[in-house]
């Protein structure tokens, strides 16, 4: 088995095995295709721990990122210890691959004032009745109010929601399935969209098939995640002064939600997060934040 044999097989065993989510699987078939055109058509078997050495080493010479290169470090470590598992390799070259460190970043989180006033002017522009305003403004509220993720909403049927009880069904990494809650504005908001924009995007359709998705793109099909990132960016990203997507809402709720003293473990569970470790980031936004405030506002500061 050559190395791109072996990448192909693996790929489809994250795919179809493991569940690992499209971009995931995507992200990894790019790092492993740049290392069998760096290795060039040779025996899986064949590469060893230099191979991957300078492979990584081209990478920090081109200036990827720290991050970067630990996920291609991962992708690399995981093709050869399923290849070793299944009998394909006769050992492992990647044990002692050492992978840089990530640089610690916190996450870009909007204040809840900043929030409510692109959730104003959405509301304002929803008011006409234009189905695209009034799917634009219940998607920023929803993505606020329940801190998904652009896929889990993207996801969403009609039928995931239940109006009684202010919740939404989704579907997180792993395709692990977790009830989220979310508020009255947000309902509010998804409410007006389904009665008075869903159905002009629903008949937009080239064809008569039923469409379940709750958020339709201008040609009534189910909307993609390029165009909630557009969405965002377009509305969050001049009033954070940066490029943001859909991400930056899920980062700001949370926030928000430990800053409002929620707590960590229901967060962790409200994110969907599989270890509590992710989710502490948010404590660090807090405490910037406090450590901030306390600067400006104590005499002894």
């Amino acid at each position: 088995m050559d190395i791109h044999e072996g990448a192909a097989v693996y790929l489809r065993h994250l795919a179809d095995v493991r569940r690992l989510s499209p971009a995931t699987v995507r992200a990894y078939r790019s790092d492993l295709e740049g290392l069998a055109a760096a290795c060039g058509d040779i025996e899986l078997a064949a590469v060893d721990l230099e191979n991957l050495r300078d492979w990584l080493w081209h990478a920090v010479q081109r200036g990827d990122s720290r991050a970067t290169i630990a996920r291609r470090t991962a992708a690399v470590r995981g093709l050869f210890a399923w290849a070793t598992e299944s009998g394909a390799i006769p050992s492992d070259p990647s044990l002692r691959l050492v992978a840089p460190k990530r640089g610690k970043t916190l996450p870009r989180v909007a204040t809840a004032d900043t929030l409510s006033g692109v959730l104003d002017r959405l509301a304002s522009a929803a008011v006409e009745g234009d189905p695209i305003a009034l799917r634009d403004h219940a998607i920023v509220e929803l993505l606020y109010a329940a801190a998904m993720r652009v896929s889990e909403l993207c996801g969403l049927d009609v039928d995931d929601l239940d109006r009684d009880r202010r919740t939404a069904r989704v579907l997180g990494k792993g395709s692990k399935e977790r009830i989220v809650p979310f508020g009255w504005p947000a309902l509010r908001a998804v409410d007006a969209y389904i009665v008075r924009g869903r159905p002009s995007l629903l008949a937009r359709r080239a064809d008569d098939a039923p469409c379940p998705a709750l958020f339709l793109g201008a040609r009534g099909g189910r909307i993609g995640a390029r165009a909630v990132y557009d969405l965002v960016s377009r509305e969050l990203g001049p009033e954070l002064g940066a490029q943001v997507g859909p991400h930056a809402l899920r980062h700001s709720a949370a926030t928000h939600l430990l800053d409002g003293g929620a707590d960590l473990r229901a967060v962790q569970e409200m994110l969907g997060h599989a270890s509590l470790g992710t989710t502490q980031i948010y404590t660090h936004v807090s405490s910037e934040r406090l450590a901030a405030s306390y600067r400006l506002a104590h005499p002894r500061a």
